[in-house]
């Protein structure tokens, strides 16, 4: 076992003993794990730790193994780390996140332990949700998205996202949609632009969504992207990763109705004084906007991708004809 991850986790745990049990899954082309640790003689049983071991060489799954992408890389677990030592606090229960215990680098390793949402009752992840699923994170999204409304994202990513434009340079440049790639700068402006920012997740898809057993409360995970922005961006992001193009546009309505509700709610709770019909027309109107944000990327990323089908073509197309 790493004696940095012994020394680290022991700390700060109090624990007398550790072992490791389980690798929970590798970080995105090989820049490390997320392994969990069971305890002896502390007031938890188990952590988990994020441990960010950048790699010799070059592997990534779509072959975009460039400098700059190692650096943006780098940058995100950073940006992670910030995140848990600086913002995490801030979240209740109605957007939670996993407890922080210690954050530490050696040499270009960094280790980030935190507390093991199985343990705390969100052991599940899902692979397809239903309405009342789809609803409890969209109420995780607008007590997020209302948490840090106006919040300058100090230590985070200026803008968030893992798609944004200033940090895609090379996947701007493979994209063959002439006209999506002239637009693009226009698109990203009108996001930046928005008077409401907020901090957006930035990887705010079902898979980073940990749901308790009964289905009825979220955990949110993988705050390597977390920044500045448009809280539409998670909203589109999220809504694509679960549903199909057949359903993404039935239930465009709905689920932008119930966001908007959450979001209502969440802001009345704090009273705060945001004038909420100005945020929500200024919000609606920048979702199709949002939602062709990422198709740019996704169309210069991977062309192939089941992400890329009629209903993005459309809202990509009518946006982009509006501009």
């Amino acid at each position: 076992m790493n004696e940095h991850i012994t020394r680290l986790i022991l700390s700060a745990t109090g624990a007398q003993d550790m072992v490791e049990l389980s690798t929970l899954q590798s970080l995105w082309s090989g820049y490390g794990s997320i392994v969990r640790y069971g305890l002896t003689g502390a007031d938890r049983s188990s952590v988990v730790v994020k441990h960010v071991r950048p790699p010799l060489g070059d592997s990534h799954p779509r072959g975009w193994n460039t400098s700059l992408s190692h650096t943006r890389k780098l940058r995100s677990y950073a940006v992670e780390a910030a995140w848990y030592q600086h913002w995490r606090s801030r979240c209740d229960w109605n957007c939670y996140a996993p407890q922080c215990l210690a954050v530490a680098t050696h040499g270009k390793e960094v280790y980030i332990v935190l507390e093991d949402l199985t343990a705390a009752g969100y052991d599940t992840i899902k692979r397809s949700v239903s309405g009342a699923e789809m609803d409890v994170c969209l109420t995780w999204l607008a007590h997020f998205h209302a948490t840090f409304l106006g919040e300058v994202p100090k230590r985070l990513w200026p803008t968030g996202t893992y798609w944004h434009l200033a940090t895609r340079p090379d996947e701007l440049d493979a994209l063959d949609d002439r006209r999506l790639r002239e637009a693009a700068v226009e698109i990203d402006r009108r996001l930046t632009e928005s008077p409401f920012q907020t901090f957006v997740h930035g990887d705010a898809k079902l898979a980073n969504f940990c749901f308790t057993r009964d289905g009825t409360q979220v955990a949110a995970v993988d705050f390597q992207y977390v920044g500045g922005g448009c809280g539409m961006k998670d909203l589109a992001y999220f809504v694509g990763s679960c549903l199909d193009e057949a359903d993404c546009e039935r239930l465009e309505s709905r689920l932008l109705d119930t966001y908007f509700e959450r979001l209502a709610s969440a802001l009345d709770a704090q009273r705060t004084n945001i004038d909420l019909s100005a945020l929500e027309k200024d919000w609606r109107a920048l979702y199709p906007v949002a939602w062709t944000d990422f198709h740019r990327f996704i169309k210069g990323w991977s062309p192939g991708h089941w992400k890329i089908n009629g209903y993005s073509e459309r809202i990509a197309r009518d946006v982009v004809d509006s501009l």
